[in-house]
C-alpha cells in the first residue's frame, strides 16, 4: 500500500491509454482505431470510448472520422458518446429543479443527436454492445423511463450478458433520483452480481448502489448504513467474488472497481477491508466515487491511512 498523493488523472492511473490519447489529440482516426479494435473485452472497449469522448473538441475529427466510414459503427458510437458528454456539461450535475429551461433545451437537443446516431448503429447492427451501452444513459438523460431503459438493457443482454458498463449504466435509472427505488436498484445489483462469473467486475455494482443509497441520506443516517451488519456482507460478500476472487483479471476499469469498494467500506468504517483495496489502488483513484466527498484528496488519504493502520496492529 503506497503512501504518496493520490492521482485522479485517468492516464496517470491506466498509462497503457496514453497512446489512445495521444492519437485522438491528433485527430488521428486510423490509430484511435487499431488501438480500440486490439482491447479484448466489451468493457475494455467502453473505457476506451469513453476515453476518446471525453476529449474536449474530439467530436470534430469525429464527426470527420463517421463521414469518412460510413459503414463503421465505432465512430457513430463515440460520436454520440461526445454529444451526451457535451450535453451533460450543459445541464450540470445539479438536481432537475435547479437546472434551467434554456439548459433542459440545449441539454436535449444534444442527446437527441446522439440518439438519431445509434437509432442508425443499432438497426444495422443490433449486437453491437456498445451502441446500446450508450442508448441506456440516453434513455435516462432523455427521461424515456423506467421501462425503456430496462429494454434497452436487454436487447444487450441478448448478445453480452455480463457488460459492467452498461450495467452501471442501468443502475442509476433505477435510483429514485431518476425514477427508481432502493428495491430496484438493489435488486439488478445482487441479481446481476449472482448470474456473472466468478472474478467479473459485476460485483461492483452493489458497491454503487450502497453508496448511491449513502448519497441520498442526511450524514448521519447515511453513515450509520453503511456501518450496517448487512450492508457490510454484502460488501464482502461482492468483493470476494469480484475483484478480490483469483479469477479476476484486472481491466482498463480496476482502478474505478477497487475506488468503489475502498470508499464504501471506508465510509461505514470497515477499514480493515477496505486495506485490499487501497493496497491494489497504491496512489491512483478514480474521479469516480472519490468525487462524491467533499475533498477526495484528503479523504483518500484519511482512509487509506486507517486501512493501512486496522490490519498493522
Amino acid at each position: 500500500m503506497s503512501g504518496g498523493l493520490p492521482s485522479f488523472d485517468t492516464y496517470d492511473n491506466t498509462p497503457e491509454l496514453i497512446p489512445l490519447r495521444d492519437a485522438t489529440r491528433a485527430g488521428d482516426w486510423a490509430a484511435v482505431r487499431g488501438f480500440l479494435g486490439r482491447l479484448g473485452s466489451v468493457d475494455d472497449l467502453i473505457a476506451g470510448m469513453n476515453a476518446v469522448a471525453e476529449t474536449e473538441g474530439a467530436e470534430g475529427f469525429l464527426e470527420r472520422a463517421v463521414a469518412d466510414f460510413p459503414a463503421d459503427p465505432l465512430p457513430r458510437t463515440i460520436l454520440a458518446k461526445r454529444y451526451v458528454i457535451i450535453g451533460w456539461d450543459i445541464r450540470g450535475a445539479a438536481f432537475a429543479k435547479d437546472v434551467s429551461r434554456e439548459q433542459f433545451d440545449r441539454f436535449h437537443a444534444w442527446l437527441r443527436r446522439a440518439e438519431q446516431l445509434l437509432i442508425q448503429v443499432c438497426a444495422e447492427q443490433p449486437a453491437y454492445a456498445p451502441a446500446w451501452y450508450v442508448r441506456i444513459t440516453l434513455a435516462r438523460g432523455l427521461e424515456l423511463g423506467q421501462a425503456e431503459a430496462r429494454r434497452r438493457y436487454d436487447r444487450l443482454r441478448a448478445h453480452q450478458p455480463h457488460v459492467y458498463g452498461a450495467q452501471a449504466a442501468l443502475l442509476q435509472q433505477l435510483c429514485p433520483k431518476w425514477g427508481g427505488s432502493w428495491e430496484a436498484a438493489h435488486g439488478f445489483a445482487a441479481e446481476a452480481t449472482r448470474e456473472a462469473p466468478d472474478g467479473a467486475p459485476t460485483g461492483v455494482l452493489v458497491a454503487d448502489a450502497h453508496i448511491e443509497h449513502w448519497l441520498a441520506l442526511d450524514d448521519g443516517q447515511g453513515i450509520a448504513y453503511l456501518r450496517g451488519t448487512g450492508v457490510l456482507q454484502d460488501l464482502r460478500n461482492a468483493a470476494a467474488i469480484s475483484v478480490l476472487h483469483p479469477a479476476y483479471r484486472p481491466d482498463l476499469s480496476a482502478v474505478a472497481a477497487h475506488s468503489t469498494f475502498a470508499m464504501a467500506f471506508s465510509l461505514g468504517g470497515h477499514h480493515a477491508d477496505a486495506a485490499p483495496h487501497f493496497a491494489a489502488l497504491g496512489d491512483r483513484a478514480s474521479e469516480y466515487p472519490w468525487s462524491y466527498v467533499a475533498d477526495p484528496k484528503a479523504f483518500f488519504l484519511r482512509h487509506r491511512k486507517s486501512a493501512r493502520e486496522a490490519v498493522t496492529r
